[in-house]
């Protein structure tokens, strides 16, 4: 059974958000290509997939923080015709401050969440620009908005993804390409504990099901949405946040300082 959507690619697949983007993506009629580490935890959800959906569903046991690896997945990007969706949802996370941290560690967070999603976006767009047809899912965090919570280097890289995303928006505009970060806040997956820290030692009326936010996600892409917060009650919130920031764009390169740094620099 051929799909009229075509197949989706997404990381992370094995577990958590990506095992359910895999199913709620399956039930849009998508054909899969599913890319995790966990090659039996991997097969496990292309069975379940397959035999509820009827789809396609292809496994890549990968870990993208190997160059060979990360190298295969640009490949099947690149030649695999079929693919008109990327979802960028492997990451790493951590809570550790930096006085605690070790920075081995936080290299390889900064090479999942920022360099192989980059290599996979410059893999995928090209080919999507050429059909003129294609989607890019990049799962960003609420934590991109807080960098002075927990710890600063895995807000920082998943701010890089949205502004990453935006500009993508920007710059490939008119070529029917469709792109959107996704920014969940705390969600009720191992990621939490995997990155150091216990959903116990949060409130519970700030941990959401993952169930929720991937369809909360989706519901923000079907609505057209470049950001999604899954659990932001009123978009205008973030509306005048990025309307604030969109002001400050023609003011931030001029040829002269500011008049309070002359009025110090002449006192």
């Amino acid at each position: 059974m051929t799909s009229s959507n075509g197949t989706a690619l997404i990381t992370g697949a094995s577990s958590g958000l990506g095992a359910i983007y895999a199913d709620r993506l399956a039930r849009r009629g998508f054909d899969l290509v599913l890319v995790a580490r966990g090659k039996e935890a991997l097969a496990t959800v292309a069975r379940s997939i397959t035999e509820t959906s009827g789809r396609a569903v292809t496994t890549v046991p990968a870990d993208l923080g190997n160059a060979e690896d990360l190298r295969r997945v640009e490949a099947i990007l690149k030649s695999d015709a079929s693919i008109t969706m990327l979802v960028n949802n492997a990451g790493v996370g951590s809570v550790e401050p930096l006085l605690k941290a070790n920075v081995d560690d936080i290299e390889r967070m900064i090479e999942i969440n920022v360099v192989a999603l980059t290599r996979l976006v410059y893999a995928a767009v090209p080919a999507l620009v050429e059909r003129k047809r294609g989607t890019i899912i990049n799962l960003a965090s609420a934590l991109a908005l807080a960098p002075g919570m927990f710890n600063g280097v895995y807000g920082a890289s998943k701010a890089f993804v949205v502004a990453l995303t935006q500009s993508l928006d920007k710059e490939l505009a008119g070529n029917g390409l469709r792109f959107q970060a996704v920014l969940p806040g705390a969600i009720a997956t191992d990621f939490w504990k995997a990155s150091g820290g216990s959903l116990d030692n949060l409130p519970v009326r700030a941990v959401m099901r993952p169930e929720d936010a991937v369809d909360a996600a989706l519901a923000g892409l079907d609505l057209g949405e470049l950001i999604t917060l899954p659990s932001l009650p009123d978009i205008s919130e973030w509306e005048a946040y990025d309307t604030a920031r969109r002001n400050m764009i023609p003011k931030i390169s001029l040829n002269t300082p500011a008049q309070r740094y002359l009025t110090v620099a002449q006192a």
